[in-house]
């Protein structure tokens, strides 16, 4: 029989280390963000790629999830670049 393992965040789940986790919940946040604002801006893809200073694919990119595209310090400009303040907040783990 095997031990049932419980994961906080599915990124805890699949990734190698902790480090990896980390930054994936990282990524994957200011994705979904900059997802909810081209939509609440009602943007298209054409205008986003404006606002954030890339490309349209880049944007189709961003929308369709491809997480694996983007690091972490693109995703923070992208975010700057439309008018977005990102913080971030470092806590002990638990």
């Amino acid at each position: 029989m095997s031990e049932e393992q419980t994961f906080t965040s599915i990124w805890d789940a699949i990734e190698d280390t902790p480090a990896e986790a980390e930054n994936m919940k990282l990524r994957s946040a200011l994705m979904i963000a900059l997802k909810q604002h081209i939509v609440r801006a009602g943007l298209s893809q054409s205008q986003a790629a404006k606002l954030f200073s890339v490309t349209q694919p880049r944007v189709s990119d961003l929308l369709r999830g491809k997480i694996n595209l983007f690091g972490l310090d693109t995703l923070v400009n992208m975010a700057a670049a439309a008018g977005m303040h990102v913080e971030l907040r470092v806590l002990e783990a638990a």
